[in-house]
């Protein structure tokens, strides 16, 4: 993942944080099927992700993934977006036999003051 990708997503007033968990075995096969057929409908409706990380200690065979958003209402019309986008359909076809679970939270900055201070740009 591209860091300034990453960063960008640090202004953003809400993230969407999902939790998809594959299938024992078939991460690899999610991954190939998420990249082909979700991801241009997703850039093409939600734009760029925040970033993409698979599980290594604790609940395993976890894809998480993170998208930024501007506000409550830019969230709702981009996952309308996502949701009518003529190609979706195709994508949820492929997959649905290897999300055993998905969990999908909306999250919102904190605050911390210190934490600003190390922000980029930041004067000590």
């Amino acid at each position: 993942m591209r860091p300034e990708l990453v960063l960008a997503g640090a202004g953003k007033a809400l993230v969407d944080h999902r939790v998809y968990t594959i299938t024992l075995r078939r991460m690899a096969e999610f991954i190939e099927v998420f990249d082909r057929l979700a991801m241009p409908v997703l850039m093409a409706t939600l734009g760029h992700p925040l970033g993409f990380w698979t599980s290594v200690v604790g609940p395993q065979n976890q894809l998480v993934h993170l998208w930024g958003y501007d506000s409550l209402a830019d969230y709702e019309q981009r996952s309308l977006a996502r949701d009518t986008h003529p190609d979706f359909p195709k994508y949820l076809a492929a997959s649905g036999h290897l999300i055993t679970a998905q969990e999908t939270r909306l999250i919102r900055r904190a605050e911390l003051p210190l934490l600003q201070a190390w922000a980029p740009g930041a004067r000590a």
